[in-house]
């Protein structure tokens, strides 16, 4: 059983992953800023929030898949 804080991040994870794979940077962004809000150690938050911050600076190419490209190690 999820608590509520649990149910919350979940629903606003969600939420901006769908925005993040449509390419809504910003929009997703605030999503997981939202969800860092609630739940303030969740990994996946983090590192989609720090991808969001990475592709308004460098948008990937019009044929990009979804598939996050480690450009250093």
């Amino acid at each position: 059983m999820l608590t509520k804080d649990q149910e919350q991040l979940l629903n606003l994870y969600n939420s901006a992953l769908a925005l993040y794979k449509e390419r809504k940077w910003q929009e997703a962004k605030v999503g997981f800023e939202k969800a860092l809000a609630v739940v303030p150690e969740d990994g996946p938050s983090k590192l989609y929030l720090t991808r969001c911050e990475e592709y308004l600076k460098h948008p990937p190419d019009d044929d990009w898949d979804g598939v996050f490209v480690m450009k250093t190690k």
